[in-house]
């Protein structure tokens, strides 16, 4: 048997290969101190965590664009997670950084969404007093929620990506809540817009919202013509442009992952493109009334029956004297969103009998 556990050897590999400006495994610090997995390194383990929760699972019901599609080869929730976490690791792993830590926060930054998207973020915004933010809400599910209040205990670092992953709409370098102080969760903000730019465009395609003439012109001369081709230019950019993340060159002050002037200006313009011709699009959004519909019918009867909610989340509820409202939002946002509707027509739409 070796002298040392297979953790250790990892965290060895991990200061000799990795760069300076990595985020090193047994740095990591937890809320709650725990004995330490003698196979896994701490970002390891938070990966495995998020990978085998319910709300992770939950995400292959939920929708990235379009609502409920039919067909098999739109994305969900689950396959733009899976994306946006595949992309980051090439970036990750090329500037020597750490790739456990970037697939945890990958893995776990979207945990949070609402069933039907965006529209039902918007929805559960209108009625929640406090407001309410997919990035808030899986930062709440991994440090309250999970493992019935206790929550998943991940590390600092994981939490603080997760949360801090959104950005404004007008540049992709933007934040309305601040910046990850790890380089690896400055990649999961970035190459969540990499991915889902790239992957709408390709859903939107297929679903005839748009026509590949429409794309602009000059954003396609500087990033390529092919969903491939997009995607090969941006991720490249960002390891040539960052390559001092590797621990070659001198890094910024502040260390900040950015992007070329070029490729920035015509990834924005994109992104722009994507708001005004799918995002917010009329065809795209026209369940959104519906949608909205259904969450705020469901949010008012839940907050006038409260006794009907899962005992769990009454639970966590009494002994976190939160307002009902917040047990209510918990779970709608949990829900799927053939599970909103199942439950919506459990409620509101009169049963059949046969003859």
């Amino acid at each position: 048997m070796p002298a040392n556990t297979v953790r250790e050897m990892r965290e060895a590999l991990e200061a000799q290969m990795l760069s300076p400006l990595a985020a090193i495994s047994a740095a990591a610090v937890r809320e709650r101190p725990e004995e330490p997995c003698p196979i896994r390194p701490a970002y390891q383990r938070d990966r495995d965590r998020i990978l085998h929760s319910k709300p992770f699972r939950r995400l292959k019901h939920k929708t990235q664009v379009f609502i409920a599609p039919l067909g098999d080869h739109y994305r969900t929730r689950l396959t733009h997670t899976l994306e946006v976490t595949q992309i980051a690791r090439t970036v990750a792993r090329a500037l020597r950084l750490n790739e456990d830590l970037t697939e945890a926060i990958g893995l776990g930054h979207d945990i949070g969404h609402a069933p039907f998207g965006h529209a039902g973020e918007t929805a559960l915004t209108r009625v929640f007093p406090d407001h309410f933010r997919h990035n808030e809400q899986s930062r709440r599910i991994v440090e309250v929620l999970e493992r019935d209040g206790r929550g998943l205990n991940l590390t600092y670092a994981v939490r603080e990506g997760i949360y801090l992953h959104s950005k404004a709409r007008r540049d992709i370098m933007t934040t309305a809540w601040g910046t990850a102080s790890t380089l690896e969760g400055q990649i999961i903000k970035i190459c969540d817009s990499v991915a889902y730019i790239n992957h709408d465009i390709d859903d939107a395609l297929r679903a005839g919202v748009l026509h590949k003439e429409e794309l602009p012109a000059d954003c396609l001369a500087v990033l390529g013509n092919s969903h491939g081709e997009r995607i090969d230019t941006m991720v490249a950019d960002l390891i040539a442009h960052n390559w001092w993340a590797s621990g070659e060159g001198q890094a910024p002050d502040p260390p900040l992952l950015a992007m070329s002037t070029d490729v920035l200006a015509a990834t924005n313009g994109l992104r722009e493109f994507m708001f005004n011709n799918v995002y917010l699009n009329k065809t795209a959004k026209a369940d959104d009334d519906k949608v909205r519909f259904v969450i705020e019918t469901l949010y008012a009867y839940f907050v006038k029956h409260p006794e009907q909610l899962p005992t769990d989340l009454l639970r966590i509820n009494r002994e976190r004297d939160e307002p009902a409202e917040r047990a209510v939002v918990d779970y709608i946002a949990g829900m799927t969103d053939r599970y909103a509707l199942e439950v919506f027509k459990r409620i509101f739409i009169p049963k059949t009998w046969g003859a």
